[in-house]
């Protein structure tokens, strides 16, 4: 299999992993303070709709819990596996956490609308994770999940 076949650009792919993300790591989620921006009311919405979303802050030092649920400040930190981890980083800072993201092994990561990083995709969909790129996940979930 080609790691190309990794690189998630058609809507059944959307929907397969859209379908799959049922435990879903938010990379650079905001806090309730920042309410009115997508890094925390696409989580939120996520939340609502009976997704366990797992908070992964990359500022806010001082905040223990995010939506109700603790924090961790890596992924390889949180226990047991996740679906996808679903990425709010400008394409520019993305590249700081693919050891992080290869190291827990999610089955998808998810790029936000807006944020390309085609070397850090391959990167990661060369160790078998499926990637999509500049999409809204909120807006596919609501167009494919259950």
């Amino acid at each position: 299999m080609s790691y190309v076949e990794n690189l998630i650009e058609d809507e059944a792919g959307i929907r397969a992993v859209v379908q799959g993300s049922k435990r879903v790591a938010v990379l650079g989620i905001k806090t309730e303070q920042q309410s009115g921006q997508p890094a925390y009311y696409v989580p939120e919405y996520l939340s609502q709709a009976g997704v366990d979303v797992v908070p992964v802050p990359v500022y806010y030092p001082e905040v223990t819990h995010i939506l109700g649920k603790p924090v961790f400040r890596r992924l390889v930190d949180i226990p047991g596996d996740l679906d996808l981890v679903d990425v709010f980083r400008r394409p520019q800072d993305i590249d700081q956490h693919v050891d992080d993201i290869l190291a827990k092994k999610p089955k998808a990561v998810w790029f936000q609308s807006g944020i390309r990083n085609d070397a850090a995709a391959e990167k990661l969909a060369r160790a078998g994770i499926k990637v999509v790129q500049d999409r809204c996940l909120m807006v596919d979930h609501r167009r494919y999940g259950r």
